[in-house]
């Protein structure tokens, strides 16, 4: 897949702190890209040299086969976690000031804020400043700034703070519109589970470094433990339990299953087979739950964390 986005060994200092140590990954064009890391870790000084707020002291950034200039504004859409929303600004006011910076002229603008205010059922707030607005409210009309002018590259950094669950939906739904329509994705979170349901590939900084990247769905198989959960039911529990220890690794497991019964975790050994162990289960007893373990996003992102540190 071709990629958007290029970041070549980027070293961003400021004084004798290295905020990014010789940092590269590449983004692909048409996907949701996790940026993901702890605080402090460094995501926010390589987003501000994307948006060309602060420059690399070393290293390269080319966007869509060009190195980044000053031009390639009018191609990128930011969402910063900190708004920047004027507050004794009338919205409508402030949407068309901010959509003719991005390059539109003022009657495309309007026909664009009209669509987008018109989806959001939110016309009735254009003549409303924004410090009458809730913070929600206030993150509706920023997030139709941001994306109002079509960009090639969207940065969404914290893009559900201040959201309720019904309006958070909301808008991750809009954001995987827009993927699919073509854009590519930057998504900053701290929130995991938005990762597993938005992002088709991840990279995790920490500490200035980067520590991994790639396709989700691939992380995740790096990080599988070959652990099973496992629920039987069977008239001779201690025996079973005592056959599986001689040659498994087994700890008790909590699942929710209507069954009562056997519950279990059984990590294999190199070599063994899920179907070995199936089969096993099955001249054991009834088996009701048999289900491969999937370290999620959040997982992946303690040990890595751990590890690197």
């Amino acid at each position: 897949m071709d990629n958007l986005l290029e970041i070549n060994n980027v070293v961003k200092r400021y004084g004798d702190y290295t905020a990014l140590n010789n940092v590269s990954m590449h983004i692909p064009k048409g996907s949701v890209f996790g940026l993901l890391g702890p605080n402090g870790a460094g995501k926010t000084s390589l987003i501000r040299i994307i948006n060309q707020i602060t420059m690399p002291d070393s290293g390269s950034v080319i966007l869509d086969g060009e190195a980044l200039a000053p031009h390639h504004v009018e191609h990128i859409g930011y969402l910063p976690e900190e708004r920047g929303l004027y507050k004794s600004m009338k919205v409508g006011e402030q949407a068309l000031y901010l959509a003719q910076l991005k390059g539109l002229s003022k009657s495309e603008a309007k026909k664009r804020l009209k669509y987008w205010f018109d989806k959001f059922d939110i016309g009735a707030w254009w003549g409303k400043k924004i410090e009458e607005l809730s913070k929600g409210m206030a993150q509706k009309v920023q997030f139709i700034v941001t994306i109002l002018h079509n960009p090639k590259l969207l940065i969404f950094d914290e893009p559900f703070s201040g959201f309720d669950p019904i309006n958070a939906q909301l808008i991750a739904q809009e954001i995987l519109k827009l993927r699919d329509k073509g854009a590519t994705i930057i998504f900053s979170t701290h929130r995991m589970e938005s990762v597993e349901e938005m992002c088709d590939y991840i990279a995790l900084i920490n500490k200035s470094n980067k520590v991994l990247d790639g396709k989700l769905v691939d992380i995740k198989k790096q990080f599988r433990t070959n652990t099973f959960q496992v629920g039987i039911n069977t008239n001779s529990s201690v025996e079973l339990e005592g056959i599986l220890r001689e040659k498994f690794t087994v700890s008790p497991a909590d699942f929710a299953t209507v069954n009562e019964g056997v519950k279990l975790n059984v990590k294999l050994q190199e070599g063994d087979s899920p179907n070995d162990l199936l089969s096993f289960l099955m001249n054991k007893g009834e088996v009701h739950h048999f289900v491969e373990l999937i370290p999620s996003a959040n997982d992946i992102f303690i040990e890595a964390v751990n590890k690197n540190s």
